[in-house]
């Protein structure tokens, strides 16, 4: 109700639009330094270190004839 009847505020108490700054060259700006630098590292994670986030257990040659010990059956499936 307040802010319907009295408007914003801004902590500075600046009510004139000349001081005030604009949004699209600062902050565009600042928010595509921002998305660049994410990209970067995404890169070098990428294309340098890939295997960085990965498991040594995926290095592991998987054999077909044999089932993993981790891999058991629950136990309403054994037969006896």
């Amino acid at each position: 109700m307040a802010l319907h009847m009295y408007g914003s505020n801004n902590p500075l108490g600046i009510s004139s639009n000349t001081e005030k700054l604009a949004f699209h060259p600062y902050y565009t700006l600042k928010d595509l330094v921002g998305l660049v630098v994410w990209l970067i590292a995404l890169a070098v994670l990428v294309f340098y270190v890939p295997n960085m986030l990965g498991h040594a257990d995926n290095y592991i040659p998987a054999n077909p004839l044999s089932t993993p010990l981790s891999i058991v059956p629950e136990w309403y499936c054994i037969i006896k």
